[in-house]
């Protein structure tokens, strides 16, 4: 893809963009309705697509851990890693589940267990196990399968076989340079427009989150005023964050966030009934690995109220993992340079998993027990219902200070994620984009989250990323059959048994579709 058509992507996926933040601002509820109704209708007759398509994929990363591919390195035989495991893990959970932890730590297991049940009846015994057993199954290695995906086809294409970091680029081995076309045009600005959406939408429920915690906890106004002021503050904060570059400030605020965030899940577990915690989490684990396919095929066919709560959480999370894929993916690929497959899709299947499953288990414990003695959280709006839970535990205060100081740095190194990446994919692909795109990137996404905080077109234009995701999910087959192509033809002209020290013939990468 030459500087043309990386103009034309960005014309494209800002005049779309423009489009839809206009609808949202002009007739908002027209638009929430449309696209409520769009999203409806997609959930509910392709939710088997994204059962099927997500399980697939976990199940390709399995197979590329334990087959000879595994030991294909990610850049040169002899490239290391750009960056140290603990960053490298760092970054990855920063940019791909870090404020959503947060933000529904408390609130999605009492969710399942006093509001909307998968299963048993409300505040049951067997709610409670279910509440956890779901929780673990949206937030686990299916969601991180989907990320790996696209990281590991951008990484491989851009590192392994030095093409430009842009996901039509992987495409290759099926279209050839026709992907430098209106193919390319086409896949990448998809790519661009649900990264602006995901992360608008995700700087403005961030800000009421943030708000919420202040207004909870010091009494400050919840209000669109304090939300945009708060928008306002942390575009700046995430802007200077995303010019410094990748080894700077989103690193140095990523290590922040891990540090910050077992600070807090340690508070917690301590403050805590801590056997409880950690009796829910080994039990909740189990409950997982046996009902793991059930879960992961469950399309509730013969009962049509299960359907609608499927429809609801399980297929409403797969499309939302499929929608944020790009962004978090070319991300991902981005720090992701000199590690083999094996070890790549080992480290972002099961860390960033097990961590979650560990910070569910124990906001989930917390505010399930609340629950269960007596206080309603459910009165609660959701971005609240951490700093009710945390108000019924000693030094409540202090867990509730911590979470806001977290969800802030979460959201700014979010938001200083996504503005490197939408600058890297509008400047052809470049590892190091000028400062100038990241800056007009980040003004642009906090306009359009102030914009429609505004006008209350947020759900909107979230409805509008969850349906952009069914278009994408063919992007994904598509990006999972050529990336296995590539390998298994790299895997062939290096011979039966893959030595990945060796150098490629005349030190140049095998490509198959150059052949």
């Amino acid at each position: 893809m030459n500087q043309k058509t990386s103009t034309k992507v960005f014309m494209w996926s800002a005049g779309v963009t423009t489009i839809l933040v206009l609808l949202g601002i002009l007739i908002p509820k027209p638009f929430q309705a449309t696209t409520q109704h769009l999203r409806n209708v997609i959930t509910t007759n392709f939710g088997w697509l994204y059962l099927l398509l997500v399980t697939t994929i976990l199940m390709f990363c399995i197979f590329f851990i334990v087959s000879p591919l595994g030991q294909i390195r990610l850049g040169n035989p002899n490239s290391e890693p750009e960056h140290d495991t603990t960053s490298w893990i760092a970054m990855m959970f920063s940019a791909g589940m870090g404020i959503g932890l947060v933000f529904y730590g408390a609130a999605e297991p009492l969710s399942h267990f006093a509001i909307s049940t998968p299963n048993a009846p409300l505040q049951s015994q067997e709610a409670l196990a279910d509440s956890f057993r779901f929780t673990f199954f949206h937030w686990g290695v299916h969601a991180w399968a989907v990320y790996a995906l696209v990281a590991l086809a951008l990484a491989y294409f851009g590192f392994r076989k030095k093409e430009k970091y842009l996901l039509s680029v992987t495409l290759k081995p099926f279209f050839g340079d026709k992907v430098n076309g209106p193919l390319g045009t086409i896949v990448d600005s998809i790519t661009v427009l649900a990264t602006v959406i995901g992360v608008a939408t995700t700087l403005g429920f961030g800000a009421a989150q943030i708000n919420g915690g202040l207004s909870y906890v010091f009494g400050i106004p919840n209000n669109q005023f304090v939300q945009i002021i708060i928008i306002i503050i942390t575009t700046g904060l995430f802007i200077m964050s995303a010019l410094s570059g990748l080894g700077k400030g989103v690193k140095i605020l990523s290590n922040v966030n891990l540090i910050l965030a077992i600070g807090l899940l340690a508070l917690a577990i301590v403050l805590g009934p801590t056997v409880a915690i950690f009796d829910t989490f080994t039990e909740s684990i189990g409950l997982y690995l046996q009902n793991f396919f059930r879960m992961s095929f469950r399309a509730a066919a013969f009962d049509d109220a299960k359907r609608t709560w499927i429809n609801n959480w399980t297929v409403f999370y797969w499309a939302w993992w499929i929608s944020w894929s790009p962004f978090v993916g070319v991300f991902i690929a981005r720090i992701s340079k000199g590690r083999t497959i094996r070890e790549f899709l080992t480290v972002v299947l099961l860390v960033p998993t097990v961590l979650s499953f560990l910070w569910f288990a124990a906001f989930g414990t917390l505010s399930n027990g609340v629950q269960m003695a007596g206080t309603d959280l459910t009165r609660y709006a959701t971005e609240e219902m951490l700093f009710a839970t945390f108000d019924q535990y000693p030094m409540g205060i202090i867990l509730s200070i911590v979470a806001i100081i977290l969800v802030s740095t979460f959201f700014i190194t979010s938001a200083d994620s996504a503005t490197y990446v939408l600058a890297m994919l509008t400047e052809d692909g470049h590892l190091n984009p000028t400062n100038r795109k990241k800056l007009i990137w980040g003004v642009a996404l906090a306009g359009i989250a102030i914009a429609l905080l505004l006008s209350g077109g947020l759900d909107a234009l979230q409805n509008t990323l969850i349906i952009a995701a069914l278009p994408f999910s063919i992007v994904l087959i598509l990006v999972l059959f050529a990336l296995l192509k590539e390998l298994y033809h790299e895997k062939n002209e290096m011979g039966l048994e893959i030595t990945p020290d060796r150098q490629p013939k005349k030190n140049e990468p095998f490509r198959s579709y150059e052949d």
